[in-house]
């Protein structure tokens, strides 16, 4: 059996479910494409190829598995994209949500579903009909809960828009004992620079105190204030518009003290380093034309209490 069990970003990470690449198949069309970030390369001719992102998933997994983790991949659908294990599933304190996610990628659950046949039934809890959320708007923060989501008004015009306020609302009446806190975030369809995709696409705690973040992914100020108030400006790293797009945001925490980035992240990395973290460099910049990077393609499922 599994204990799942995830009660904030950075503590010491003991199992984890690692998407895969392999099976993905061609380029989409432009129409079946759902973020703007992928629509630029599939027009641009630049969409990544199956070869090139296995590639990068197998030197994120070598590195994990030297930090000893236990690293689960998802079985393989074939012409099928099981990237971002995140979307699709999220651990909370002792207990694993099972979203409703894009209807287009419903079947990707079935991929994980020998993994989730480890864990005892009593702890997975499948959300409601009319909520939606994603595991990339989805961060618990010791005793927060931090949520990127959309009114209704961004919720229902944007295709980029995936978590709405019925799933903020059904993790505050699920986690009475969390303060679960909405941020809402800038939106785009079309605009890759402009667009927060999930909450990690514009923010991420690091360490035991610190965090990354895009002021501007955050659709009112007031809700980048709350986050500076809570962490202490000095304990913020700001990244840039292009930093953002290029997704620095969207790193991945073994431990409080080991983190893993992209290996173009240079800025990034060497302010990491001089504060102390020790930082694990992997690529995966064609990964990153999909909107996506390395927190988007894990789902924690343990890390120490």
């Amino acid at each position: 059996m599994i204990n799942v069990y995830v009660n904030d970003e950075t503590a010491p990470l003991k199992t984890v479910i690692l998407g895969t690449a392999k099976g993905i198949g061609d380029t989409p069309d432009l129409d079946d494409a759902y973020d703007p970030k992928s629509k630029e390369h599939i027009a641009a001719g630049t969409y990544p190829k199956e070869v090139d992102m296995v590639a990068e998933m197998e030197a994120f997994a070598k590195v994990l598995e030297k930090h000893n983790v236990e690293v689960y991949r998802p079985e393989i659908i074939e012409n099928y994209n099981q990237i971002f294990s995140r979307d699709i599933g999220f651990v909370i304190e002792d207990k694993f949500i099972k979203p409703r996610i894009l209807k287009d990628r419903k079947e990707e659950i079935k991929g994980i579903q020998y993994i989730l046949d480890k864990i005892n039934p009593a702890q997975i809890v499948s959300v409601p009909e009319d909520v939606r959320v994603e595991g990339g708007d989805v961060m618990p923060w010791n005793d927060h809960i931090f949520v990127g989501y959309s009114e209704k008004e961004d919720f229902e015009k944007y295709i980029v828009a995936r978590t709405n306020k019925a799933g903020l609302d059904f993790l505050t009446n699920e986690f009475p004992n969390k303060k679960v806190k909405g941020f809402q975030l800038n939106k785009s369809d079309e605009v890759a620079k402009d667009n927060a995709l999930h909450l990690d696409c514009c923010f991420q705690p690091i360490g035991n105190n610190q965090a990354i973040i895009y002021k501007d992914g955050f659709k009112f100020e007031e809700d980048y204030n709350y986050l500076k108030d809570y962490f202490g400006e000095e304990n913020l790293i700001h990244i840039t518009r292009d930093e953002m797009y290029e997704m620095n945001s969207n790193v991945f925490s073994i431990s409080p003290k080991v983190v893993v980035l992209e290996k173009n992240f240079t800025r990034l990395a060497k302010i990491l380093e001089e504060k102390g973290f020790t930082v694990e460099l992997v690529p995966y910049a064609e990964i990153s034309k999909m909107e996506g990077l390395l927190r988007c393609s894990t789902l924690p499922l343990e890390r120490e209490k």
